[in-house]
């Protein structure tokens, strides 16, 4: 069971800001969705998750893309062939 400390300390940790009248309704709150937690944890799982599944990704196929020029006509910098960006620091 979570009280009020521990709301406020995860509050203040997240920095969120609940005010005392909020704090009675957030522990509240907090302690119904622990809840459903320990009601999903005595779940027991089947099907999917026995499953051996292996390769699920598609095959690699090559597709014509667009022409260089075309995609340098949108570009709003460009530079030797190539989409110039802003430098990031």
């Amino acid at each position: 069971m979570v009280t009020e400390q521990d709301v406020q300390h995860i509050a203040e940790l997240a920095d969120v800001g609940i005010g005392k009248e909020e704090l009675e309704d957030f522990t509240h709150q907090f302690n119904a969705i622990l809840e459903y937690f320990d009601i999903l944890d005595r779940v027991e799982g089947q099907g999917a998750a026995a499953r051996d599944l292996y390769n699920v990704l598609r095959e690699d196929e090559v597709e014509p893309s667009l022409p260089q020029e075309e995609v340098l006509r949108n570009a709003p910098a460009q530079e030797d062939g190539f989409i110039k960006a802003p430098r990031v620091m």
